[in-house]
This record gives structure tokens, C-alpha cells and sequence, in this order.
């Protein structure tokens, strides 16, 4: 059995969640909370929040329920979201864009191999 939490509009960029996220791609739940809790990043938790969401819409299914203890991470990904458009001076009275990159965050854990 299969359960999801999708966390839109995370204000951090793509690229860097990426870099949390594959830490826990495939991993057990326990394992991955374990490895999240030590990450020294702001992404970190961002996506154990996530995880936390999934592993309770997996336990509270009104379906089938599943016990937290087997789950595992089985997809894990990240996709761009919207980017808010800043303009900052250059020389020479140019004006250079800055991009402030939003996420959306997908993590689908499951009981079965």
C-alpha cells in the first residue's frame, strides 16, 4: 500500500533539496528520520515534514492501514516550482536578474518491495 505527501511552494531552491532527498531515497522511515534529524541543513527539515505528513496519511488510511515500522521511502523527488523575478544593479547601469526558486516536494512511501 501506497501513501503520498506533496509539499508545494517550499521556498528553497530545487537544487538544493535534491541534495537532502537523495539521502533518503529507498531507505526505511526510521532510517530516513535518523539521517534527517543529524542534516546539517535547512532542507532537512523541510523534508522531514514531508515525511512525517506521508507516514501519517500511510498509518490513518481509512483502506488499509499500514503499520509505520515496515514502510520505506519508495519515491522521493523534487520538481521546480515558480521562480519570483528580482532585478539588482550591474555596472555600467545594466540591471542583472535574480531568480528566487520555489519547490514542490514529492515523497510516496510504501509497505511492499
Amino acid at each position: 500500500m501506497e501513501a503520498r505527501a506533496i509539499l508545494r511552494y517550499s521556498r528553497i531552491s530545487p537544487r538544493k533539496v535534491r541534495q537532502v532527498v537523495d539521502l533518503v531515497r529507498g531507505k526505511d522511515v526510521e532510517e530516513a528520520f535518523h539521517i534527517l534529524q543529524f542534516t546539517p541543513k535547512k532542507a532537512a527539515r523541510i523534508v522531514a515534514r514531508t515525511l512525517q505528513s506521508a507516514v501519517a496519511n500511510a498509518v490513518n488510511r481509512e483502506e488499509e492501514t499500514a503499520v509505520e515500522e515496515a514502510l520505506f521511502v519508495k519515491e522521493a523527488f523534487v520538481d521546480g516550482g515558480i521562480a519570483l523575478k528580482r532585478l539588482r544593479p550591474q555596472p555600467r547601469g545594466a540591471a542583472g536578474m535574480i531568480r528566487k526558486r520555489y519547490s514542490h516536494i514529492t515523497l510516496v512511501v510504501s509497505d511492499e518491495e
